[in-house]
């Protein structure tokens, strides 16, 4: 099972909001999709953490590089 980027949650998570500002939608579904976007955002935000983990460490190696 292939991993979705940021950039794919993101396009997703629009898709959803689409479908919620439909006036036609079902109140189950609307619940729904708020759920599955929820859930999305959640992902994408863990993925925003572990890049500022990824560049926080790099910067420190880097640095420690310098200082040498």
């Amino acid at each position: 099972m292939k991993t979705e980027t940021f950039e794919e949650k993101l396009a997703y998570s629009k898709k959803l909001l689409e479908k919620l500002m439909d006036p036609e939608i079902t109140l189950e579904e609307s619940v729904k999709l708020y759920e599955e976007g929820l859930k999305t955002i959640k992902e994408a935000q863990k993925l925003i953490e572990e890049a500022k983990t990824k560049i926080t460490v790099i910067d420190r190696e880097n640095q420690i590089a310098d200082d040498v």
